[in-house]
């Protein structure tokens, strides 16, 4: 007796065998995505998870991780169709439905987005931070009564509070709805009785509903419970102010400024708007707000906001620098530390000549801001006026250690230019020429570190062509700069081109209001080697009165010829 067969058909077997052979093919294509995507190949990863696309349609993975390259190619379109296509595949996957509504947020279609997220929310009643954004998303609808609906489910969550309560009220006020929007924040106080921040802010909902005698009757009732309450002084202040009522204004302007609970921030806003009131209506009369301000620093200070806005409403009305400098510091008595402060006080010195007060000030700022590259930069520049170039090269050397990336390129360059030209006066001219480099590296067109790097230069009689296109970049930015003229009128003669030098040191003659040493006895020079002979003797002769001692000049008087050093 024959069995019947138990076995598959043979269609059946390579069907199974070919989706085994698929399913190992995804596998590996898979894998090798997402090693090269860990090693950031991104055109390999983006190429493999295409190929995995087509050979398992339903692997909701590979689309999800394609989209994020359709991002990065900034092809939105297809980014959306293969999120959709990730979600659609495995609907019950948070973070692939999550992305799809982060999509549609960012294509505004902010209906479709709620409806993610609401399902996203059935699905996890544990996600506050799913109400969050669905209230988010309701408010771009200007569905109010979903968001008060969301407000209530996140209320049954986490209890009453402040916020809650105040979002609330604010849709209420939006709708018109002024029984709700007070009732809302009335149930918040009550329900915290002893908290007066609460009740004050019953007290402001009340007075933007225009119920002002029962709001006024609350702030009066928290001033006499708690006479130091700024919420209650404050919304007291701006009501008086909305009506006028200048003396009650300043009765509460004064209490809020010297109240030791106002907080700098709350000061700083009203003196703001003290100043602003002051500028527009008293004509900028600034006796009332100085008179303020004198009160308010009599007191023991948090910071030093209050000084620092002090000193610059005195700048503002452009009152004596004395008097400016005596609030500065008192800036740095409360904080030492201070840059701003500190550098305003270094540019009034350094604006009145007061080079031992520079210097001081920048000592003390490398003590509290040692990364503050302006002080080793005035500080050098203080030592270099009066001609102590040592201490000068070692604040500026000192300063090098501070410059970053983020430090200021003006400042960077006059640093290495200025140590530039104190090696070269040392004799260090290798040294100097590389400050001058590092200078132009900064900022190619500073324009006293190329003339004085061309200069020298030329004086070496070294890398002319450099020199000329350096000095000539001087004479195209200042065209009538007696120094500049003659360096360049210079290097084109170190260069034999005496008839284009004797154009330019003509110019830098006309332009040479005292008459210069240098450039009247270059003038000679050029002059000479052009066969001008007597004109030259002549500036020669001018030359030496302003130095008696230039021995080679005196040879080149008495030889009438130009003698190199």
């Amino acid at each position: 007796m024959m069995m019947g067969s138990l076995g598959v058909s043979a269609q059946a077997v390579d069907t199974i065998s070919n989706q085994l052979i698929s399913q190992t093919s995804y596998d590996f294509y898979f894998l090798e995505a997402m090693v090269q995507r860990q090693k950031g190949n991104n055109d390999a990863a983006f190429d493999l998870l295409r190929h995995c696309t087509q050979l398992k349609p339903e692997a909701a993975e590979a689309w999800y991780y394609l989209s994020q390259y359709y991002q990065i190619l900034k092809k939105d379109s297809l980014a959306h169709q293969c999120l959709l296509q990730a979600a659609e595949l495995e609907p019950d996957n948070a973070t692939y439905q999550e992305t799809v509504a982060q999509s549609y947020i960012a294509h505004r279609d902010f209906e479709k987005a709620i409806g993610v997220m609401e399902q996203l929310y059935e699905q996890d009643k544990s996600r506050e931070d799913l109400l969050e954004m669905l209230f988010e998303l309701y408010q771009q609808t200007d569905n109010t009564e979903k968001a008060i609906e969301i407000l209530n489910r996140l209320e049954a969550v986490e209890g009453k509070s402040e916020r809650l309560s105040y979002a609330k009220s604010e849709i209420y006020t939006k709708q018109g709805n002024k029984e709700a929007a007070i009732a809302e924040m009335e149930s918040l106080a009550r329900q915290y009785p002893y908290d007066l921040n609460y009740k004050g802010m019953y007290a402001d909902m009340l007075l933007r509903n225009d119920e002002e005698e029962q709001a006024l009757q609350l702030y009066n009732e928290i001033l006499a419970e708690e006479p130091d309450n700024t919420r209650a002084q404050v919304s007291l202040r701006s009501y008086y102010r909305v009506q006028g009522e200048t003396e009650k204004v300043d009765s509460m302007t004064s209490q809020i400024l010297l109240n030791k609970n106002t907080t700098n921030e709350q000061r700083i806003y009203i003196m703001r708007q003290i100043v602003a009131d002051s500028e527009r209506m008293d004509g900028g009369d600034s006796t009332k707000v100085l008179e303020l301000f004198h009160r308010m620093l009599s007191t023991p200070q948090q910071n030093a906001d209050i000084a620092m806005l002090c000193a610059a409403y005195m700048d503002l009305k452009k009152m004596p620098r004395d008097s400016i400098r005596q609030m500065l510091q008192t800036v740095l008595s409360i904080a030492p530390d201070n840059a701003g402060a500190r550098l305003q006080l270094v540019s009034f010195a350094w604006d009145r000549k007061d080079h031992e007060e520079v210097i001081t000030l920048c000592q003390d700022a490398r003590q509290y801001n040692p990364e503050e590259m302006a002080f080793y930069y005035y500080q050098g520049m203080a030592y270099y006026q009066q001609d102590k170039h040592d201490k000068a090269l070692e604040a500026f050397q000192n300063g090098i250690g501070v410059i970053g990336p983020e430090s200021n390129p003006a400042i960077v360059s006059d640093f290495y230019a200025v140590m530039g030209d104190l090696l070269h006066q040392k004799g260090l001219t290798h040294e100097a020429f590389e400050a001058y480099d590092s200078c132009l590296a900064w900022k190619d067109d500073n324009i006293m570190c190329l003339n004085n790097y061309a200069y020298y230069l030329s004086e070496l009689d070294k890398e002319l062509d450099k020199a000329e296109q350096m000095s000539y970049k001087t004479i195209k930015a200042d065209p009538k700069n007696a120094t500049y003229l003659d360096t360049y009128a210079w290097i084109l003669f170190m260069e034999g081109r005496y008839a284009e030098a004797k154009i330019y040191i003509e110019q830098a003659l006309q332009n040479d209001s005292d008459s210069n040493a240098v450039i009247t006895e270059h003038a000679g020079d050029i002059l000479i080697q052009n066969h001008d002979t007597d004109r030259a003797l002549a500036l020669w002769r001018q030359a030496l009165e302003k130095d008696p001692n230039n021995k080679i000049l005196i040879r080149k008087i008495k030889l009438k010829k130009y003698i190199r050093k």
